[in-house]
């Protein structure tokens, strides 16, 4: 019998089990809930930090799909919720832009790499938020550089510190979530029945 969790994704069985999420109605309603969810968290205020970083919430839904759909539905619900987010909120007045479209993709992969059918702790939550704010600076950095023209490693360097700022409240907003919605996860079959109800060190 194949395992229900993975310790890494570097199988085979592993990318079989995420393939098979696409095609379970279940989790591609779960990834369309997440994206009105994304939409709906879009017109919440910021929380401004010290140093410039901004708490937007959008980061959660990514997250909790990434979590419980794993990379290949996860690939997908980003695509999707970004392109939906844009047209239906207007962008904020920015033009359409397809990087910013790959970014939130990748965001997602990150997420479900660290977390899909894994054992759930805050190490790995601390992780793949890290990796996402990595990615948020490097990739973030390079799209204003093209479409600005401003300078790639002072853009950079600005956006390394907010997300710097912002990455210990953000794991603990995710911890938090996912200390909250574990049982129930679980309860309604969205995650393997062997999976920890609680979240652990």
């Amino acid at each position: 019998m194949r395992p229900v969790r993975y310790a890494h994704p570097f199988s085979a069985a592993y990318w079989r089990a995420a393939a098979a999420e696409s095609r379970d109605l279940r989790k591609v309603m779960f990834a369309a809930l997440m994206i009105a969810l994304c939409i709906v968290l879009g017109y919440l205020p910021a929380v401004t930090l010290p140093y410039g970083g901004r708490v937007t919430w959008g980061f959660l839904a990514r997250a909790l799909c990434g979590y419980v759909c794993g990379p290949v539905l996860g690939i997908l619900f980003g695509f999707a919720e970004d392109i939906l987010s844009f047209f239906l909120t207007g962008g904020g007045g920015y033009p359409f832009f397809f990087g910013y479209t790959l970014t939130t993709m990748l965001g997602v992969l990150l997420y479900a790499l660290f977390l899909y059918r894994a054992d759930l702790t805050v190490r790995r939550v601390f992780l793949a938020k890290l990796l996402t704010n990595v990615e948020n600076v490097v990739l973030g950095a390079l799209w204003m550089a093209i479409l600005s023209g401003k300078a790639y490693l002072v853009t950079a360097s600005a956006s390394a510190v907010k997300n710097l700022v912002l990455l210990p409240v953000q794991t603990a907003l995710l911890c938090a979530l996912f200390a909250l919605l574990l049982p129930y996860l679980k309860r309604a079959g969205l995650v393997p029945a062997d999976t920890a109800a609680r979240l652990r060190l």
